[in-house]
């Protein structure tokens, strides 16, 4: 239009680097974090961000440049999402349940300049470095992070390697007059994730420092976050850089509350300790939550607000949770969306609703959040929308400005994601007549038994709500005459007892004989360290059972 221009003045890149600089101004005797006797307020963390930003540039770190950490939910993790990206280089946070070879192979992928590692992990990290050096001389430079108290190598007992760089010398002699450098582009990269581990080849995923943006904004929406909201840190920060949420509880001037280790005592302990309001965390969690010990499971002193996704959550760990009073908001997403995509909105409607139908309804996967464009079901060939009929299944599909900007050296890969102007997820899923999306399975977990697909969410659902189980997964076993039936892996809570024959029935009980599982295996249940269940393996001991049947056994 006549007379408009674009200039500095009215434009600047998205950057959430611009989160903290506020805060600083803000909320700059604030509380900005706590672990354990460490206290910090907004004003120091953004002076330790800076000095670590003008540290890292000064190693010969340059704009694009590749920056690795392998750390649990400490202050180091959460101070490398700044101060990394304020010296231009591109965060790549590690799994911190990765061995030394798959260590090895991600710095070798990433070009990995420089690793920070927590000391709980430096032997992971001296492996993958001794592994790299058969091959190359081009070693990324280790920095360790020592627990604070721990100030010098001697009273850590650890070795490092020597040449190792330690994290709080960084911080000292860097300097406050350091000039940050923003990206040029709000396009540009600003961290590397690698995809958690669900299948057995990860891919790079880039993140833009727009998208980290806006996906910060709409995290700290869909949790309905006021300002100043006390954070307890149950999602790993290395998984989609914690939700974007270390970027979005900055946004607030909230406090962040870092735990090492979490466990359902951590939890409880840190909500009445330091007055927490918000916390997140996959099913697992929230399974660890309800099943622990009652001395621990102490009445909740307010309402605590959970967002959990990385798996559809059980209808029955939803119900049980919000009866120990936690407000559960459930997200969907993937590392390709910078975590959550999507948010089940509650609906006034649903107030007078049994309970157990509430939670149902709970548990569907929702609308796209407002920081997405748009989510779909569509047929994965003709690119049409599935009817929203709750029945017709087809390919949940993201399309907006919070999808990354593709996978690090796979054009192909990044080409067959997008293909068709979409995000294709591999998720199959219904939309449901007021157009909430649920999800049935990923396309290579659904099960077709006879001709019928048996969505094997829905019944781990079922499964949960038997009173004797703490953990199930459901994948396809051969069968000689159906094709595939269903076969449960469950973990049985701590003293509880149930049989495989108990097990089928009460599933029979609640589901069409078809969907009720064949086979029931009572065993630990692999996961990733975001707690997604590693099926790939299941359907390798599914598998390796054998066929189940030889004649034709009714299922009616």
């Amino acid at each position: 239009m006549e007379g408009s221009i674009r200039c500095s003045a009215n434009y600047v890149p998205l950057t959430p680097i611009s989160f903290l600089e506020r805060s600083a101004v803000v909320y700059r005797h604030n509380t900005s974090l706590v672990f354990g006797d460490v206290t910090y307020t907004w004003s120091l963390t953004h002076q330790r961000c800076l000095k670590l930003a003008s540290s890292i540039a000064n190693l010969a770190i340059s704009p694009g440049h590749v920056v690795a950490v392998l750390a649990p939910n400490i202050p180091a993790m959460y101070e490398l999402h700044f101060g990394v990206p304020m010296s231009g280089a591109i965060l790549c946070t590690l799994n911190t349940r990765h061995d030394s070879a798959m260590v090895a192979l991600l710095l070798k992928h990433s070009e990995a300049k420089l690793l920070f590692v927590d000391y709980q992990f430096l032997d992971i990290a001296k492996g993958a470095l001794e592994i790299m050096a058969k091959s190359t001389t081009k070693l990324p430079l280790l920095v360790l992070i020592l627990e604070s108290g721990q100030g010098s190598l001697e009273t850590a007992n650890v070795l490092p390697p020597p040449g190792t760089l330690i994290y709080e010398d960084l911080i000292a002699k860097g300097s406050l007059e350091f000039e940050v450098k923003r990206p040029k582009d709000e396009c540009d990269p600003i961290s590397l994730n690698y995809t958690s581990g669900t299948t057995s080849s990860p891919k790079g995923v880039i993140y833009s420092h727009r998208g980290a943006y806006l996906n910060s904004l709409a995290t700290v929406l869909l949790n309905e976050m006021g300002s100043m909201p006390v954070y307890l840190w149950c999602v790993p920060m290395f998984h989609c850089n914690g939700w974007c949420l270390p970027w979005g509880i900055a946004a607030q001037g909230g406090t962040n509350v870092c735990l090492r280790n979490v466990t359902a005592k951590g939890i409880f302990d840190s909500i009445f300790r330091y007055k927490v309001t918000h916390t997140g965390g996959a099913p697992t969690v929230l399974n660890m939550i309800i099943n622990s010990p009652i001395e621990v499971r102490r009445p909740l002193p307010r309402k605590i607000s959970v967002m959990t996704g990385a798996a559809p959550p059980p209808p029955d760990v939803l119900f049980r949770m919000e009866e120990l009073g936690f407000v559960v908001t459930h997200a969907y997403g993937l590392t390709e969306t910078y975590g959550p995509g999507t948010i089940c909105s509650w609906k006034p409607e649903w107030d007078s609703l049994p309970r157990d139908k509430q939670a149902k309804l709970k548990a569907r996967q929702g609308v796209h959040h407002l920081g997405m464009e748009e989510i779909d079901i569509k047929d994965p060939v003709t690119m049409k929308s599935v009817p929203a009929d709750g029945k017709t299944i087809g390919e949940a599909m993201f399309r907006g400005n919070t999808v990354m900007n593709g996978y690090l050296k796979n054009l192909k890969a990044t080409q067959d994601a997008f293909k068709g102007g979409w995000l294709r997820t591999g998720d199959l899923g219904v939309k449901h007549p007021d157009d909430y999306i649920e999800l049935k399975d990923r396309s290579k977990d659904i099960i077709i038994s006879g001709g019928e697909n048996i969505s094997t969410i829905e019944l781990e659902g079922v499964i949960y709500g038997h009173p004797a189980v703490l953990e199930a997964a459901v994948v396809a076993r051969p069968d000689d005459y159906w094709g595939e039936t269903p076969c449960a892996f469950v973990k049985l809570k701590e003293g509880e007892c149930a049989t495989e024959e108990e097990i089928i029935q009460f599933c029979r009980n609640r589901l069409p004989h078809y969907m009720a599982p064949r086979t029931v295996v009572f065993s630990e249940l692999p996961k990733t360290s975001t707690g997604k269940t590693q099926k790939y393996i299941l359907r390798e001991k599914a598998k390796a059972l054998g066929s189940l049947s030889k004649n034709k056994i009714s299922r009616l």
